[in-house]
């Protein structure tokens, strides 16, 4: 039988303090009888013999074992697996298992008042982290803790609490794909091989231990760069809005004699259909949707940006070809037998960037679409303005209110000219 041995000394955590039975339940969350049993069963070792002398590292440990005795595995199971040595917990002393916080000495409640913030905004850091909501007598995280002085910098700043309730729910949310994302191929690429090689689960660790501790500080800062790659252009985009505003307000936002234009064509009820009919039928919609657009938009001198799932985003050199490919779009859909489209466009200055175009045209665009009923092609007032003519009429709805944009806006019906 193969047994784990100890690690390479380099890839563990050098965490030298000690903790009392007592420190150690309060660090990990449970009472002073679970770590005596789990003690009794092997899976904790004391640090000498000193009685209830553990390692800081046993808090790691311990969390890991109550998650697995919740998930229905027996403690008696894992302590004999331990014992035998076809079960090792070792690789909690890696240094990049340091995410596995221990629980501080402040509660919600406590940490809520002493900073001065909403309780249910300092609870919701919680939530952000992957964990189930916690009651406000629940104790912090030590990693935790250390969100706090940003939200307690914002919100000094005047920005809401609840803002920043959502903000932190939408930071959790990106940041638990691109955790779920790295431990698939950590499990996929690096633990299977190990196994279809015939080493037991206790081994994997130890076999791995070198690896992911020069990983984890590599890993922090490509993703860290990654983030402000993101950052830069979601600033610029805030950047190129803020300056349009303030051109017009200051009354210097000239009309462009020549404004690009942005188009967005939605399938009315292709959600509703795709479900219905399942993905095989999902994926003939998609190409056949493919093949109309591309054809089209490039013989009016446009391109598709992006696919939506239930539409497509263009850019268009100029509005009037941009409203003629829009009307054959529609008309097309209805030959090709696919759901009704919907058309929604707007001309104006727009930023590119990454292969996108952002900016007030591009969200007035899609408000407008927004607003389209099947078969129409509904325009601003700009694309009206800029547009050629070139077989198309337009009638005016008047001045409509769209969702998201402040101010009402005029529109129009686009037709072709009998």
């Amino acid at each position: 039988m193969e047994k784990a041995h100890s690690t390479e000394e380099k890839a563990y955590s050098t965490e030298e303090k000690a903790y009392s039975t007592e420190e150690l339940a309060r660090r990990s969350g449970v009472e002073a009888s679970y770590i005596d049993q789990l003690h009794e069963l092997g899976v904790l070792r004391r640090k000498g013999d000193a009685p209830g002398s553990f390692s800081a590292t046993d808090v790691r440990r311990v969390s890991i074992v109550r998650s697995l005795e919740e998930g229905g595995l027996p403690l008696s199971r894992i302590g004999e697996g331990i014992r035998t040595g076809w079960l090792s917990l070792d690789f909690v002393e890696q240094t990049s298992y340091e995410r596995f916080a221990a629980l501080s000495g402040e509660s919600f409640s406590e940490v809520a008042e002493r900073t001065s913030l909403p309780l249910e905004l300092v609870m919701a850091i919680r939530e952000a982290t992957g964990s189930a909501q916690p009651s406000p007598d629940d104790l912090l995280r030590d990693n935790e803790l250390e969100i706090l002085p940003m939200l307690e910098l914002v919100v000094a700043h005047g920005v809401r609490p609840a803002a920043m309730e959502r903000a932190l729910r939408g930071y959790g949310d990106g940041i638990r794909r691109v955790a779920d994302t790295e431990s698939g191929w950590w499990r996929s690429d690096v633990i299977e091989p190990v196994l279809r090689a015939g080493k037991p689960f206790g081994m994997v660790g130890e076999l791995t231990a070198t690896f992911a501790t020069e990983l984890v500080p590599l890993a922090d800062r490509a993703i860290l760069a990654l983030y402000h790659g993101h950052q830069a252009n979601a600033w610029m985009r805030n950047i190129f809005e803020g300056v349009e505003m303030a051109l017009a307000s200051a009354g210097l936002h000239s009309r462009l004699e020549h404004p690009p234009a942005i188009c967005f064509l939605d399938l009315t009820g292709y959600t509703r259909l795709t479900d219905e009919r399942g993905d095989e039928a999902a994926a003939d919609l998609a190409r056949r949707l493919s093949g109309l657009v591309q054809g089209t938009s490039g013989r009016y001198g446009g391109r598709p940006v992006k696919w939506l799932g239930d539409g497509v985003m263009f850019y268009f050199r100029e509005p009037g070809p941009a409203v003629r490919a829009a009307l054959e779009m529609v008309q097309g859909a209805t030959n090709a037998d696919l759901p009704p489209a919907h058309v929604g466009l707007d001309a104006g200055p727009v930023l590119f960037q990454g292969g996108d175009y952002f900016g007030r045209t591009v969200n007035l665009a899609a408000r407008i679409a927004d607003y389209a009923r099947p078969g129409e092609v509904v325009v601003s007032h700009e694309v009206v303005e800029a547009s050629d003519g070139g077989g198309v009429t337009f009638s005016e709805i008047g001045p409509v209110e769209l969702k998201g944009v402040t101010g009402p806006v005029r529109l129009h019906v686009a037709h072709r000219s009998t």
